[in-house]
């Protein structure tokens, strides 16, 4: 036998044997929000409203605000009674932009 056919039976035992894997999916939940906001908002300081529903990555339902004048992202709790407002104010103004 040459060096070369040696050299690839080796290498496909190598793999044979050491079982190689896929990596698993990871068990950890993966949310966006780290912190959840308690503090209040001005629904006109908002520029853009992102719910993230819950799922299997992230059991949480997530509820993402990008503020105005360059003042960064914040995650609002979806259960405070202000968050549902504004929700609300939200899904009425998309519903008149698009009539």
């Amino acid at each position: 036998m040459n060096q070369s056919a040696v050299f690839i039976f080796c290498l496909m035992l190598l793999l044979t044997l050491s079982g190689a894997q896929g990596i698993p999916l990871s068990r950890t939940t993966r949310c966006s929000c780290i912190t959840i906001s308690d503090k209040p908002v001005n629904p006109r300081s908002l520029e853009k409203l992102e719910m993230i529903p819950a799922s299997q990555s992230c059991p949480h339902v997530e509820i993402i605000v990008t503020m105005k004048k360059n003042r960064g992202k914040r995650c609002l709790n979806p259960e405070s009674k202000l968050v549902k407002n504004i929700l609300k104010s939200f899904s009425k103004r998309s519903s008149t932009r698009s009539s």
